[in-house]
């Protein structure tokens, strides 16, 4: 008898899915369908300005061990971009209480656990959720507050020359910021810009804006209860780990750990701000889907 080839990591391909969010937006999203017993779901809620296509290998590694991966481009971004983005208007908190939101309420409800990978924004999209209840764990890498003051000082200089001097330039001369021509990512509409920079200036984030105190912010977060385990590199300089714990002390009511990553114990030159999806930063990737998996016995098992 011939067993059937089972498909390798590299082989798994991404099915492309078209996700419609509460206010009728459409997104566009893939997913990875689990190669062998299931082992759970899992919806990758990716940072500012990073297209879905950078979370492939992590996406393809998931689910050659047993997880159904589900990645999308929020609004604005990758493929959900629209033909031009002067004038595009949207909250930059749309990508997380709608677009992945849409992400979450697209896995279907099979009994079987719903995990999630964060990064960077996808750390501070979590709280926003209205559905993150269905989500059993949370594993986000490099969220941090955002602020400047808890960078290193030639990264805080960097970023305050970006936010002060060639961001407004930028945006005024493309009505967006092209962080493509910078070598930054993906292109980012100008409201996201705005808010991005106004939220920077606050060492607690959006949490410290007088203008969202409207919004019930710490309220949400507090209302989360989902485990999380927070990671965050050494030698990243835009959210160490003293910039993660500023931000993560919101989720109060929830378990949340916060991990240090030292590189080289790991046997990684770097890591960075996005090394921890690289192809190098696997054992990363196997220790957070042993944990999703301690938990994916089905539920009501």
């Amino acid at each position: 008898m011939t067993m059937p080839d089972v498909p390798t990591a590299d082989q798994v391909r991404g099915e492309p899915l078209t996700l419609r969010a509460a206010d009728g937006f459409r997104l566009r999203a893939l997913r990875y369908p689990a190669v062998g017993p299931r082992q759970g779901h899992l919806v990758v809620a990716g940072a500012t300005g990073v297209p879905q296509r950078f979370y492939r290998r992590f996406a393809q590694h998931a689910a050659a061990q047993g997880f159904t991966v589900l990645t999308l481009d929020y609004r604005g971004i990758g493929l959900s971009r629209p033909d031009s983005l002067r004038g595009f208007q949207m909250d930059y908190l749309d990508w997380a209480r709608l677009d992945l939101a849409a992400a979450v309420d697209a896995v279907p409800d099979d009994g079987l656990p719903l995990f999630m990978v964060g990064h960077s924004y996808g750390g501070h999209a979590f709280g926003l959720l209205p559905n993150h209840a269905r989500v059993a764990r949370f594993v986000t890498f490099a969220t941090g507050a955002g602020w400047h003051g808890w960078m290193p000082r030639a990264e805080r200089l960097r970023v305050l020359l970006m936010w002060r001097v060639l961001g407004p330039l930028l945006t005024r001369w493309k009505g967006y910021l092209p962080w493509s021509l910078l070598g930054m990512g993906e292109d980012l509409p100008l409201p996201v810009y705005r808010q991005w920079r106004r939220w920077c200036a606050f060492p607690r984030y959006f949490f410290d804006d007088p203008a969202m105190r409207g919004e019930g912010l710490a309220e949400r977060f507090a209302a989360v209860r989902t485990p999380i385990v927070a990671l965050n590199a050494l030698d990243d300089h835009w959210a160490p780990p003293a910039s993660r714990d500023a931000f993560m002390a919101a989720y109060r009511n929830a378990e949340c750990r916060g991990v240090d990553l030292h590189p080289r114990s790991l046997g990684l030159k770097s890591i960075g701000h996005m090394g921890y999806f690289r192809p190098a930063a696997r054992p990363l990737w196997d220790e957070a889907l042993a944990w999703f998996r301690s938990d994916a016995a089905p539920r009501g098992a």
